[in-house]
């Protein structure tokens, strides 16, 4: 989350000020930059001729990549003398709720980032801009990979922009599996759940990491569903969505055997214990400081190397492991850009934003673009699993996610059969649905 989880976590706590009366952002404050024209930049520009866009980031303005992105918006705000740029530092946190809280005020942003998870509501909201023309006549359109401009199209209508890339890849510590016996990471579940009591005997540590609470942990999990050839919601012919595990015995039992995955990780030591509560931090810290040996994660595990550069010196990047099909969740971060008077300025922004230039300086590991890509293994390494990306379907997740992370509950902690954990899921998922009314009546 940027990378996603992680992101928000860090600028939950970055201190905002000023009112920002019903109105979202990134977080859902402004900080010391709100009102300031990107990044404090001086322009000299008249307002008579200008179009002032709103653009809320959730940027860190005490990192190195915040003080880059601070400056490329800067560097383009001042190349245009018809454009100005107010740039609102706001913490995803708060983000959501302001932002709805705009929708419903009629004072929306030009454009903001947002995490993945938002895109269906804001589109049952009808807030996002129409960019499939835009997108279409630009020349660099092809630059982009197909799939992740595809997560984002709906009814053949593109209705956000990739900001950064956060594709998962399984990163193992090679000392540890050497001294295990192993030479190459598992392929496949079962290669895994092999593994998991080797490793533990021979090193002592646990084979394996998962995040079995929080906000990555659906992510995870819609990761090895698809893994197995399943997904939480098909859109129908009448345009909706539902869960059809319960009318397909087939999709239910290869569901089952997702939650009967995350038992036997369990049971066979592959994981700790403790890892059925984890959330991201555990997940991430305990990966950086060699405490197990393989997690699938983002690239930013790279940013651990400063604070724990003995312990992440042998950390080496595969495809994840799978059941039958393979496959990794990518979060494709979006770029909202809303319905406004500003539309065509609020293109060219963007445009900016998702150029090689700004891409290479900001986003060189996460670029959604195939022609900005690093010689780091932490950027080709991770792009070259783009294809077999996979992402949340368009619709409202709140009370889907929140559901998700309630069956991992049901299948760890209270121990209850795969079979039951995963027909009831099933119905949550369409009980979700009916709510935020995109239930298919199909």
């Amino acid at each position: 989350m940027k990378k996603k989880a992680r992101l928000a976590f860090i600028l939950s706590t970055v201190l905002v000020f000023g009112l920002l009366a019903g109105c979202g952002g990134k977080s859902g404050n402004a900080s010391t930059d709100s009102g300031n024209k990107a990044g404090d930049a001086n322009t000299g520009k008249s307002d008579k001729a200008t179009v002032t866009l709103d653009f809320w980031s959730a940027l860190d303005p005490s990192s190195e990549e915040g003080k880059k992105i601070k400056e490329m918006v800067a560097k383009f705000d001042a190349s245009r003398e018809d454009i100005d740029i107010n740039l609102q530092v706001i913490s995803y946190d708060v983000m959501h709720d302001k932002l709805v809280a705009a929708f419903n005020a009629g004072d929306a942003p030009d454009l903001s980032w947002g995490l993945s998870e938002w895109f269906g509501e804001f589109n049952q909201f009808d807030a996002l801009l129409d960019v499939t023309d835009y997108f279409n006549s630009w020349d660099e359109k092809d630059a982009f990979y197909e799939n992740v401009i595809q997560s984002y199209t709906v009814d053949g209508k593109l209705k956000a922009l990739p900001n950064y890339l956060g594709i998962r890849a399984l990163l193992y510590h090679e000392n540890i599996l050497k001294e295990a016996g192993y030479d190459t990471p598992p392929a496949t579940w079962d290669e895994l759940l092999a593994m998991g009591p080797v490793v533990k005997e021979k090193t002592g540590k646990e084979a394996f990491g998962i995040a079995g609470a929080g906000v990555r942990s659906p992510q995870e999990l819609i990761m090895y569903l698809a893994q197995n050839d399943v997904v939480i919601a098909e859109q129908m012919s009448d345009g909706k969505y539902k869960n059809t595990w319960q009318d397909q015995p087939d999709q239910l039992a290869k569901a089952a055997e997702v939650f009967k995955f995350y038992k036997d990780l369990l049971s066979t030591k592959t994981i700790k214990a403790d890892a059925k509560t984890w959330g991201w931090e555990e997940e991430d810290q305990n990966f950086a400081l060699g405490q197990y040996a393989m997690v699938v994660d983002g690239s930013w595990i790279e940013t651990y190397g400063k604070s724990s550069p003995e312990e992440m010196a042998d950390v080496k990047i595969a495809a994840p492991m799978y059941k039958t099909t393979p496959a990794t969740f990518m979060e494709v971060a979006p770029l909202f850009l809303y319905k406004s008077d500003h539309a065509d300025a609020t293109w060219e922004f963007a445009k900016f934003l998702l150029g090689a230039e700004y891409q290479s300086a900001v986003n060189l590991n996460e670029a959604p673009r195939s022609d900005v890509v690093s010689d780091s293994p932490w950027g080709s390494d991770f792009m070259a699993l783009a294809d077999s990306g996979v992402v949340f379907p368009a619709v409202s997740l709140g009370g889907i996610t929140t559901a998700m992370e309630d069956a991992l509950a049901k299948a760890m902690l209270k121990s209850d059969k795969p079979e039951e954990v995963a027909a009831w899921l099933s119905q949550a998922i369409n009980d979700s649905l009916k709510k935020t009314g995109e239930l298919s009546a199909e």
